[in-house]
């Protein structure tokens, strides 16, 4: 077993999600489908749209009929009918003809585009004068402009945001293939932490993690089961993490993995059957001491127990072991960072990544990152944050007014 502390490197760290294996699949109605992660492609069974329709009010010609049309020289056409919405045209319309169309509306056999109503004058119910000449394609969507009969339409491994759900709307999917979320257990431990309804003596404190590590692990697409507190007591917490492997899909245990407890947590993971210790420690601030192990092909993760460390820890390496979980594509995975201005210059100790909270402000036209300094125990400093920069390893700090991306919280 290695020796804690040989640090792994974060990017060596984040390449452990391939040991992984992805939730299994569910199918649900597309109602309920909305932040799953698609679990397999879906092929386009027919053109999008399927007919060629206006996108403006006005008159549909073949776009030659009005060529060299001005408002000083309009062109005469005369009119053939007129386009009823929800049903095909039964007529053509040749060259000279036109016939009034509303957005939405299929375009007539012999037609290629729509003149904006605006540019045309109703002389009387035969005729129109046309003041501006039209482009083949202007003003209209051909069919299958969208999409094309049997192309993949969306690919697995993509999250279903309001307009994924729409797009399948359109082609009459009502149910969803879709991967499982997640199940992640989480334990808080420590002598010192109290249950939130209770008033902490001197010298404890109330459990946050469980709170704030839930709502990330919402907020990442699955589901937290929270297994409460567990004392530094071996027994109680190898019961604990033994239920909790049983029932999640991963574990987070907070406050496990400091200088005083480390052993406990290092003895316990040697204990559970089929367990292997991947990572001892990871080369970031704050969030050095943190535990990657696999427990029966399940996530472990021992994080720090002050609140920020933990939560940046899991930004930062646990999200995106959460996102393998789900299924989600790796070319869609990472967040993306919104650049920014540095407002003061920051020093960093070689060795390692420093995340820095910092605040986004507006000021003379430009995005300005605003560090929030303190310790790894005030909760504060999350509280006021947008966002996380990373210091890169052997820098010794970053100067003001430098570009950073902020990646946010």
């Amino acid at each position: 077993m290695k020796e804690f502390f040989q640090v792994t490197p974060l990017e060596r760290v984040l390449e452990y999600t391939t040991e992984f294996a992805a939730t299994g699949t569910e199918t649900v109605s597309l109602a309920e489908a909305l932040d799953r992660i698609l679990a397999k492609d879906v092929i386009a069974d027919q053109n999008l749209p399927e007919f060629a329709r206006s996108v403006v009010d006005g008159y549909v010609v073949k776009a030659a009929s009005t060529f060299g049309a001005t408002e000083s020289n309009p062109g005469y056409l005369t009119v053939k009918g007129e386009v009823f919405m929800g049903r095909p045209p039964d007529f053509a319309v040749g060259p000279g003809e036109t016939a009034y169309i509303p957005t939405g509306g299929m375009l007539p056999t012999g037609t290629d585009s729509v003149v904006m109503i605006e540019h045309t004058e109703k002389l009387d119910d035969h005729a129109i004068e046309v003041f501006k000449s039209v482009a083949p394609g202007q003003n209209v969507i051909l069919a299958g402009e969208d999409f094309k009969e049997s192309e993949t339409i969306l690919a697995a491994g993509n999250r279903i945001r309001p307009q994924e759900a729409g797009l399948l709307a359109a082609f009459g999917v009502r149910s969803v293939p879709v991967f499982n979320k997640p199940r992640v257990g989480i334990i808080s431990t420590g002598d010192e932490i109290v249950p939130i309804d209770q008033t902490p003596s001197f010298g404890q404190l109330r459990d946050i993690n469980s709170y704030t590590l839930s709502g990330l692990v919402t907020k990442s697409g699955g589901i937290p089961v929270m297994f409460g507190i567990v004392k530094d007591d071996y027994e109680s917490l190898f019961t604990r993490c033994s239920q909790a492997l049983e029932e999640s899909d991963a574990v987070l245990l907070s406050g496990g993995s400091s200088m005083g407890t480390r052993d406990l947590t290092v003895e316990i993971l040697s204990r559970l059957p089929h367990s292997k210790i991947l990572v001892h420690g990871i080369p970031i601030s704050p969030g050095k001491p943190t535990i990657l192990a696999q427990v029966g092909g399940k996530i472990f993760w021992g994080l720090p127990g002050h609140v920020v460390s933990a939560m940046i820890v899991f930004v930062v390496v646990v999200r995106p072991f959460l996102e393998s979980l789900a299924g989600f594509s790796q070319s869609r995975k990472g967040a993306f960072g919104i650049p920014a201005k540095l407002t003061r210059n920051l020093a960093s100790a070689q060795g390692r990544v420093d995340y820095i909270r910092v605040r986004l402000l507006q000021k003379e036209g430009s995005l300005w990152a605003d560090p929030i300094l303190g310790k790894s125990g005030l909760i504060h400093t999350m509280v006021k944050a947008d966002g996380l920069i990373a210091i890169p390893m052997n820098t010794e700090g970053l100067d003001e007014g430098v570009q950073v991306e902020v990646f946010p919280v």
